[in-house]
């Protein structure tokens, strides 16, 4: 395709040839998936196929992001590929934003019209002595009359919520601060900054892994704790794995600041993981406000 493009000069639209990747990290999503299955059965193989299958599909996104960082850095991507980026990246945040609404969906559902219902009169010969009330905190005021579960304390805004929730502002602070560095050319600066962003997604981590002990050990809340358990870890489980995934794109990309890559002139690989995160920052406020205050 870009055979006959003069050198120096990015073709007009880049295509690239065909590649084994894509089937390769299917392979090791077929073992991933076998192997949960049969370890959620009891199945003894189970763990070890999960593991093989991770390691082999790390291994193969490490060898295609190599690739396009390659592509990029030859001088392969023109504006129009840039414009496809940028489009492609809108749409996954997009898909994202409907990932997060369907659970918010669920938990507003349940609070404003699933618990409320069940107290109703219509339900109370099937459910006697149930109160309609929201936090749903000890045995017998939950969907549980009968005690199955256990009492818990429900999950308040302080201290480690409020104290993530400075981190991850903090941190959009720091990622805008390198992003204007880089685009007037100050690399040390911008590099600085990133990994003071890294460090505080880091720092976030370990934050809200202190908050699930905390809630296991000392609050007694756990997944099996009603409703309200199985919303709030489900909803503060996912964001923080997408805070994994947004702090790991940030460490490459100050990995790759640090190799020269990128200009103030073209630099979406960098814009693309500050999108993801500064998302990231909006869901955790959306979080912080309706799970913990609310």
């Amino acid at each position: 395709m870009s055979a006959s493009v003069p050198k120096g000069h990015a073709p007009y639209y880049f295509v690239p040839g065909p590649s084994r990747h894509p089937m390769m990290a299917a392979v090791g999503l077929f073992f991933v998936a076998l192997g949960a299955g049969q370890w959620v059965n009891g199945v003894e193989w189970g763990p070890y196929s999960v593991a093989l299958g991770v390691v082999w599909w790390l291994n193969v996104l490490r060898q295609w992001f190599g690739d396009a960082i390659r592509e990029s850095e030859t001088g392969q991507y023109s504006d129009r590929i840039d414009v496809s980026f940028r489009w492609s990246m809108a749409w996954f945040i997009f898909s994202e934003v409907m990932f997060f609404g369907s659970f918010f969906g669920a938990l507003f559902w349940t609070r404003l019209h699933a618990v409320p219902n069940l107290g109703e009169l219509d339900n109370t010969m099937l459910w006697p002595g149930f109160k309609a009330v929201w936090p749903t905190e000890l045995a017998g005021a939950t969907a549980s009359p009968a005690g199955t579960v256990e009492a818990f304390r429900t999950m308040g805004p302080w201290p480690l919520p409020t104290i993530n929730t400075a981190l991850l502002l903090t941190s959009g602070v720091t990622l805008t601060i390198a992003h204007h560095a880089l685009r007037d050319n100050l690399r040390g600066k911008a590099i600085g900054f990133m990994w003071l962003t890294v460090l505080l997604g880091a720092t976030f981590l370990g934050c809200q892994a202190f908050e699930y002990y905390e809630a296991y050990h000392h609050f007694n809340l756990k997944l099996s704790s009603g409703v309200y358990g199985s919303t709030f870890f489900m909803l503060t489980g996912f964001h923080g794995m997408h805070v994994f995934v947004g702090m790991l794109m940030l460490l490459f990309i100050t990995l790759r600041l640090m190799k020269g890559h990128f200009t103030p002139e073209r630099h979406f690989g960098f814009e693309g993981a500050a999108w993801y995160w500064h998302f990231v920052d909006v869901v955790w406020l959306g979080l912080y406000l309706v799970v913990y205050w609310t």
